[in-house]
């Protein structure tokens, strides 16, 4: 006895299978070129600190700084300033490490 296949049922059986789900995208994402973490020089990080300094909370600014491999501009209203794990959160949902600032104006 033999069974007959309709053409759905046929084709299926010829589509890709994708056996390790997901690893397309996780290899995508790791062609993505990371930059290097630049050092600043001194006059820079004086005027960096001298920056720092000002900011207060309520403050509108606009920061660079690294993060996973690249730098990220980022405007916003800073919401919390840590003093002690030396970290400023902007627009209540991202925090950013003092360390990682290259570049802060202030709006």
């Amino acid at each position: 006895m033999r069974l007959k296949m309709n053409r759905v049922s046929r084709a299926k059986q010829f589509l890709p299978f994708d056996a390790l789900a997901g690893f397309q995208e996780a290899l995508r994402e790791k062609e993505i070129e990371k930059e290097d973490r630049k050092d600043l020089a001194e006059d820079k990080c004086a005027e960096l600190e001298q920056e720092l300094n000002k900011i207060e909370n309520g403050d509108k600014i606009k920061i660079k700084y690294y993060r996973n491999g690249k730098y990220i501009e980022l405007t916003g209203i800073i919401t919390n300033i840590d003093y002690n794990k030396k970290k400023i959160q902007i627009n209540k949902d991202t925090n950013v490490n003092v360390c990682d600032i290259i570049e802060i104006k202030h709006l």
